[in-house]
C-alpha cells in the first residue's frame, strides 16, 4: 500500500490537471520566432539604409545643393 501511495504522488503526478507543460513548448517556439524575426528586421533595415542615403544624395545633387565632384565623393564614401 505504501508503494501505491508513493507512486501516485511522485513529481510527474500532479492532481488537478496537466499543469504548464503544454505552454512551455509554445513559449519556446514563440521566443525563437521573435528572435529570428527581430534579426531579420534588423538585417532588412541595414540593407535598406544605403539605398535611401544614395537617393537623398541624388536628390540634393538634382536640386543643385551640391556639385558633381562632391556628389561623386560622397557616393564613393557611401558605397565603400
Amino acid at each position: 500500500m505504501e508503494t501505491m501511495i508513493l507512486a501516485g504522488h511522485g513529481p510527474w503526478h500532479h492532481e488537478g490537471g496537466p499543469g504548464w507543460w503544454p505552454v512551455i513548448p509554445l513559449a519556446f517556439g514563440l521566443f525563437w520566432l521573435l528572435v529570428l524575426g527581430g534579426g531579420g528586421y534588423l538585417l532588412w533595415r541595414r540593407t535598406k539604409s544605403p539605398a535611401k542615403a544614395e537617393s537623398v544624395l541624388a536628390e540634393r545633387y538634382a536640386r543643385g545643393e551640391i556639385d558633381e565632384e562632391e556628389y561623386r565623393e560622397r557616393l564613393a564614401v557611401l558605397r565603400s
